[in-house]
């Protein structure tokens, strides 16, 4: 049976896309699982640290706009898909508006080609920002230059001529009014979606706790600090223990977190446990690591002492200072008398209130920073920001 080389190229084709469109199906299971399934096994293609299709899915720049760049795939090979049946489905009255599309090869030739293009600089990105790379998806890549290849008459003006086909094929058909009525809404509802896409993040969970986190640690100012010794509603029926420890390089943000969590739930009390790691006052250490944080809980202790717990803490996080000099700064910045705050720093009470304080916190095994613990329940480590307050509002936390 003999078949002409354009139904031959349309047959080329159809193959290549499926493949690409299975291909990329896989990639959006690999993409859930990663950003969605906590309980996800690792993918086949997650072999090290280099070959690592789930590390990629977790990045920042496995989306755009908000949407997967595996979704924006299947969309891409579902109108290639379109575009080869376009003359037999044009003939159904639904699909009528088919009929623009007049030469579907130039369309598949420059969509083929302008996927390949955004690839290599996704490419670009996985080798020298991501340092990772992804099988699969530069499997999707080749498909996507030889569905443009396939697609491409290069004896009749090559990718010029099938974009110069493509343009000429938009005009003609913005010139029914109907059609272009129907082109604006189409773009205004594409628009619509990429805005919603892209600002609430709903399928790119990682952005979304990449920008949390940027709120809380792109500077170390705590615009929602208080003042005095208390954080949330004294006598709240839930009591937040937080255990912190003032050189730990993430507690400085997670100290705005538990700040602005106070502002924004009812019902709770923030109690903060000094937990140094620090082997001037921490007896559990087996090396030096966080030196100055012992000096530092004290003087937040001593603090507390005149009415300034919460004002002292919030400024240790931001300037971490390690001299008396540096400290006498803060106390006259706080309105306190720095010979008292010193001298109950300094005091032997105050010593042993931070070691008891580090000894209650390992004998409930909590020993890294920072942590919280509700009732029952040990939260350690670095949570973004909806993550901690859901928490809350499980255990009866109330929005403000």
């Amino acid at each position: 049976m003999n078949i002409s080389k354009e139904t031959a190229r349309k047959i080329t084709i159809a193959i290549l896309t499926l493949i690409a469109f299975v291909t990329t199906i896989k990639l959006a299971i690999i993409y859930y699982n990663a950003n969605f399934n906590p309980y996800a096994l690792a993918s086949f293609c997650s072999v090290n640290d280099f070959i690592d299709c789930d590390g990629v899915a977790k990045t920042t720049e496995s989306q755009f706009f908000g949407v997967p760049l595996a979704y924006w795939g299947l969309f891409l090979y579902s109108f290639i898909f379109l575009m080869l049946l376009s003359p037999k489905l044009k003939d159904f009255k639904l699909l009528k508006f088919l009929e623009v599309f007049k030469n579907p090869l130039s369309y598949i030739s420059m969509l083929g080609l302008i996927a390949f293009l955004i690839s290599i600089s996704l490419l670009f990105v996985s080798l020298f920002e991501i340092k990772k790379i992804c099988v699969l998806c530069a499997f999707t890549y080749i498909l996507n230059l030889l569905i443009s290849l396939t697609a491409t008459d290069f004896k009749n003006g090559g990718w010029v001529g099938a974009f110069k086909t493509c343009v000429r094929d938009f005009f003609d058909a913005v010139k029914n009014k109907a059609y272009l009525i129907a082109f604006i809404c189409v773009m205004l509802l594409a628009g619509g979606f990429l805005y919603w896409s892209g600002t609430t993040y709903t399928f790119a969970p990682q952005v979304k706790r990449q920008k949390q986190f940027k709120e809380f640690f792109a500077t170390k100012h705590n615009k929602y600090a208080v003042s005095g010794n208390i954080l949330g509603e004294k006598d709240a029926p839930i009591k937040v223990h937080i255990y912190t420890d003032y050189m730990c390089p993430i507690c400085s943000g997670y100290n705005i977190m538990i700040h602005k969590l106070a502002k924004e739930l009812k019902g709770i009390e923030i109690i903060h446990h000094d937990l140094p790691l620090d082997m001037e006052c921490n007896k559990h250490l087996l090396r030096p690591f966080h030196n100055g944080s012992c000096t530092m809980a004290k003087y937040a202790a001593a603090a507390s002492e005149q009415g300034k717990f919460w004002d002292m803490n919030s400024i240790l996080f931001e300037r971490k200072p390690q001299n008396e000099e540096e400290f006498k700064a803060i106390s006259d910045e706080l309105g306190l008398d720095f010979e008292t705050l010193k001298k109950t720093a300094e005091s032997s009470k105050t010593d042993a209130d931070i070691k008891a304080s580090i000894d209650s916190a390992y004998a409930q095994k909590i020993d890294a920073t920072p942590s919280m613990k509700i009732e029952d329940e040990v939260v350690v480590g670095l949570k973004s920001y909806d993550d901690l307050k859901e928490i809350l509002i499980k255990h009866g936390a109330k929005r403000k």
